[in-house]
């Protein structure tokens, strides 16, 4: 355990970064599933929409808990599943 006041409140610190980075992590898993199975069902109206929520949060995932052009790579692969709809 720490003994420093630093060192404690680095600690703390760290706890609630790791708590808020996990928290965006899910946010993204969810918004990226929940837009592929819009893009599955056929409707392009909702496909679009949860697409769109998808990039968002990918977008503000990325440098923070995901590298950027692996954001912008899965950006790119749900607008190519959601251009496909006809």
């Amino acid at each position: 355990m720490a003994n420093h006041k630093s060192s404690k409140k680095r600690i703390l610190v760290t706890e609630k970064k790791n708590a808020v980075n996990t928290a965006r992590r899910s946010a993204t898993k969810t918004a990226i599933k929940k837009a592929v199975k819009a893009i599955d069902s056929g409707d392009k109206a909702v496909a679009i929409a949860a697409t769109r929520a998808a990039e968002s949060k990918l977008m503000k995932a990325a440098g923070k808990v995901m590298p950027k052009k692996r954001a912008a790579r899965k950006v790119s692969r749900l607008a190519k599943k959601a251009n496909k709809i006809a």
